[in-house]
């Protein structure tokens, strides 16, 4: 299983069951992601904390009312399976309620900021 399949299964589960935070192995690819989920106002704040040898990515997940804001996270692009979107056929996840992210040639960010950069990329994880 690649990182952002595991993370996007470990941020759902953690979410369901309540859970405050959640712990992920460090790569650079998934504090990009967690910093856009960040922005997006799925996450509280990320992380990062070291123990012995091993570094670790430490994100506080969002909840209203004892509600998570995460329901559903789900991987778009994949090893197996590539895809790519022009500025143009990004479109608003859940009516605006859920948001895209995407890696782009400016970097990892969210559906909202690509279209208003006019930048396409591939889209790695959808959350609503």
């Amino acid at each position: 299983m690649d990182t952002l399949s595991n993370m996007a299964v470990k941020i759902k589960n953690a979410s369901r069951a309540g859970h405050k935070s959640v712990q992920f192995p460090y790569s650079k690819i998934s504090n990009e992601v967690l910093k856009a989920l960040s922005r997006a106002g799925f996450v509280e704040k990320v992380s990062s904390i070291e123990k012995g040898k091993l570094k670790i990515l430490d994100a506080v997940l969002c909840y209203e009312n004892k509600t998570p804001l995460i329901s559903e996270v789900r991987r778009i692009s994949k090893p197996s399976r590539r895809l790519y979107r022009g500025s143009k056929d990004i479109r608003r996840v859940r009516r605006g309620y859920g948001a895209l992210i995407l890696t782009t040639s400016k970097g990892v960010m969210t559906d909202a900021e690509a279209r208003k950069a006019k930048i396409g990329g591939e889209p790695l994880l959808e959350v609503w």
